[in-house]
């Protein structure tokens, strides 16, 4: 059986490598090695407008991570920006939302990193807490700079969540917004505050949320989750 294909959304900046400086689309490698060291083949996925694009890529994906990078834009969800809210990329909002779409409408396997996480509560027509340490008083989930906050997180029994991690884990977080609605999906992870940290869909499909990075972890359960149910996927796919 051939290993199962990951797309990777990715960021779009200004970026210096060798001689040159310009706009590039990239990821952290961290991301691609998690993938592959769980036995899946990483494609990065840059933002793309045309129309009919993301149906087009989910057809040749056996599974989506919808990666971390800046807030969402506030119009999505409805709301005026809070002071602390800034950089969203509309045309990443828009390419993921289009493979969210997409992702939904074929049954793929789908795993929301951080970023992720809000953008998929937000396509479920829910919102965002703009600034998480107005709600909790510290800024222990985004301590600043290039520095992940550890967190402790009990997860929820019976949730996929907590069949790949296990009922306690401290994890690697970088935000400063968080999810306050989530339609459709039920929280499978909250920090000691009650921050939600995942969430997940309800029934047989691989959907999945986290607000931490555990691309950054020795400990890639949930992105193992990810890749075995995308090999299933493939393996039905391929019996249609």
């Amino acid at each position: 059986m051939s290993a199962p294909v990951i797309g990777l959304s990715t960021y779009r900046e200004q970026a210096r490598w060798g001689v040159w400086d310009q706009r590039a689309d990239l990821l952290p490698t961290q991301y691609a090695e998690a993938v592959e060291a769980t036995g899946g083949v990483p494609v990065l996925l840059p933002a793309v407008a045309q129309v009919g694009a993301a149906d087009a890529v989910v057809r040749r994906l056996d599974g989506l991570v919808i990666a971390g990078g800046a807030d969402v834009d506030p119009a999505r969800y409805d709301a005026e920006p809070h002071p602390r809210t800034a950089g969203w990329r509309p045309d990443r909002d828009a390419w993921e939302l289009a493979l969210l779409d997409a992702a939904a409408a074929a049954g793929l396997p789908v795993l929301g990193v951080c970023r992720g996480m809000q953008l998929m509560a937000v396509h479920a027509g829910g919102s965002l807490d703009q600034h998480t340490p107005d709600l909790v008083g510290h800024e222990e989930h985004s301590p600043g700079g290039d520095v992940f906050g550890r967190v402790p997180v009990r997860t929820v029994p019976g949730t996929f969540v907590a069949g790949l991690v296990g009922e306690t884990l401290e994890v690697g977080c970088h935000h400063h917004q968080s999810v306050a609605t989530h339609p459709g999906w039920v929280a499978a992870a909250r920090a000691e505050d009650g921050t939600l940290e995942a969430m997940e869909v309800p029934g047989d499909r691989f959907c999945v949320a986290v607000q931490w990075h555990p691309e950054t972890a020795a400990d890639v359960g949930l992105l193992a989750g990810l890749v075995r149910a995308a090999a299933s996927y493939a393996v039905e796919r391929s019996a249609r």
